[in-house]
């Protein structure tokens, strides 16, 4: 469940903090005041891309803080398949902090990646818009819906398809690369010429490095030699050695000759261990053109290669083993043509059979899932709606199966039934939308559902409809919707109001829950527009007494109908 959310300097809320409750929440505010808002900032903490542009102006970086309850063990172990793993008392906090120069999210303080986000948001959250509606127009979505209410058994038939598709693809792949016999000797030739290229080249790991420091020093042989020259000249000197001798014969009419003496020693020691080692050194000289030569000539190939491969040294040495497997494979796929054919016949036969066992799963779904939403549709004021899920066979086998799912209706008596995406009316693409998160709740554990003004284009009987729909949803789910409509903040267990305030200078969206007198005024301002009359809030305070009523008659009706469930009869 979400227990919080924080904004603090993102777009036009300054800083906001809202705790929320079990039950259903409503949001309303004028046109313009930033209830978008605060559906953006939950999008960007769960993932979503969000530019600097939404950091408020004149500051330097905005906050985005989420809290959540996580109590369900279930949903505690899919969390822990995440590395999610929540406080002792059961806390997930989710923040993003967004930078001019870069963005950083953590999840109970630890960074977090989108990925990782997303894949958490599924579990939490479900956040329900008119982007949402819109999507009903794609095929591809009703097969997704209808995937949703699958069984646990058709679940586990659809990760059966998706395994013996992904098997059949790659045993195709190898067989297609097999089948171009030319190609595969082709490229069996020119590894060939590669490796033999390498191999010869007899290229040692840190051989460049050692070539590259013996070709300097037989470049520079002469100069070497000249120097060392000079400097076994001057070592050769027996200045230390007289001054030692001259030091030792009257060291013993002063003790504080014997530190001198001493370090004497230790010098002319020192200065005849230089002389030799430059002697030594200078006698290992020789200006060698031929080895020079030869150094550079090693040189030349060691960097003409890695050049030619667009690699380094440790490069080369990796890329004899890559060529190495990929002509064992080619060999491989050049002599088992035959046995590959046969692999990828009986994985297009476990294909095929995957594919009937899901489809068997599907079309069951979709006949309950047609005669559940009906119900649902009719609660929404679709009188006599007829909700069918059709299916057409594909010329291929695809990831999703091998056929597709579309949604047809039909929303009054008389008329034919339609494929939904001919529908234009947004008012009953919503109504659609929500009958199926109804029937889906059932099915769907995120206990969090958020709907941002999915009840646009409705009114009057239907928005009570509506707004009664959403009320028992949130009985089993928290529900918090973005609203215009009386009827439905009417409904409302709370109530946030979302206004925009200016001081002539800055404007900026403020955000408070209200009760008593201002939650009627703010019914009064949906009901009757910018002027509330004393009648206006009459009719406000009545429609709240009304549906707190009709909450407490929908209470009771839900704990019979729940009693019923569990006799034994």
């Amino acid at each position: 469940m979400l227990l919080g959310l924080r904004v603090k300097n993102f777009a036009l809320i300054r800083e906001a903090s809202l705790s929320f409750e079990e039950g259903f929440t409503v949001l309303s505010g004028e046109t313009g005041a930033g209830k978008s808002i605060l559906i953006d900032s939950i999008s960007a903490l769960l993932g979503a891309k969000t530019g600097r542009d939404m950091i408020r102006n004149g500051e330097e970086a905005a906050y985005l803080e989420l809290v959540f309850s996580v109590e369900r063990q279930e949903l505690r172990e899919k969390l822990a398949a995440l590395s999610v793993f929540p406080e002792e008392d059961g806390t997930v906090i989710v923040s993003r902090k967004i930078q001019k120069n870069r963005s950083l999210s953590r999840i109970n303080g630890e960074a977090a990646t989108a990925r990782q986000l997303k894949e958490l948001a599924a579990l939490l959250i479900d956040i329900h818009g008119q982007h949402e509606v819109q999507t009903l127009f794609s095929t591809e979505m009703h097969g997704e819906i209808l995937d949703e209410s699958l069984t646990p058994e058709g679940q586990a038939a659809k990760e059966a398809y998706a395994a013996a598709y992904r098997n059949y693809r790659a045993l195709k792949k190898r067989e297609r690369e097999s089948a171009d016999r030319a190609a595969l000797l082709r490229e069996a030739d020119l590894l060939s010429f590669e490796l033999k290229e390498l191999s010869e080249s007899g290229i040692r790991p840190g051989e460049e490095a050692e070539l590259a420091a013996a070709y300097t020093r037989a470049k520079n042989a002469a100069r070497l030699k000249e120097a060392l020259g000079i400097a076994e000249e001057a070592l050769r000197t027996d200045a230390v050695s007289e001054a030692l001798r001259a030091v030792r014969s009257v060291v013993r009419y002063s003790d504080a000759l014997g530190v001198l003496e001493g370090q004497l020693t230790e010098l002319d020691a020192l200065l005849q261990d230089a002389e030799e080692a430059v002697r030594t050194e200078r006698g290992e000289i020789e200006s060698d053109e031929e080895g020079l030569n030869r150094l550079g000539e090693r040189l030349d190939l060691i960097r003409h290669l890695e050049a030619k491969y667009d690699c380094d040294e440790a490069g080369l040495l990796d890329l004899c083993k890559e060529k190495e497997t990929r002509a064992a494979e080619i060999e491989e796929l050049i002599q088992s043509a035959a046995r590959l054919k046969q692999q990828s016949e009986a994985a297009r036969a476990a294909l095929e059979a995957a594919a009937e066992e899901l489809r068997r799963f599907r079309h069951t779904a979709a006949a309950a899932l047609s005669e559940r939403v009906e119900r649902e549709l009719a609660a929404l004021n679709f009188k006599d709606a007829r909700f069918e899920i059709r299916f057409e066979e594909q010329s291929e086998y695809t990831e999703q199966g091998g056929e597709s799912a579309e949604f047809y209706i039909r929303t009054n008596p008389g008329e034919a039934v339609k494929p939904l995406r001919q529908i234009a009316s947004g008012g009953e693409l919503s109504r659609v939308m929500l009958a199926l998160r109804a029937v889906l709740a059932a099915n769907d554990r995120v206990e969090t559902l958020i709907f941002d003004e999915i009840d646009a284009g409705i009114s009057g009987r239907t928005a009570q409809l509506v707004s009664e729909k959403l009320m028992e949803i949130s009985r089993s789910r928290q529900v918090l919707c973005i609203t215009h409509l009386p009827q439905l903040a009417a409904m409302a267990d709370h109530h946030y109001l979302i206004e925009k305030a200016s001081d002539g200078s800055r404007t900026e969206t403020e955000i408070r829950e209200i009760t008593g007198e201002a939650l009627y005024l703010e019914l009064g301002r949906l009901i009757g527009g910018a002027e509330i009359t004393d009648g206006v809030l009459k009719t406000a305070e009545e429609m709240k007494q009304l549906a707190e009523k009709r909450k407490e008659g929908m209470r009771g009706t839900t704990s019979y109908l729940l009693l019923l469930r569990r006799s034994p009869s």
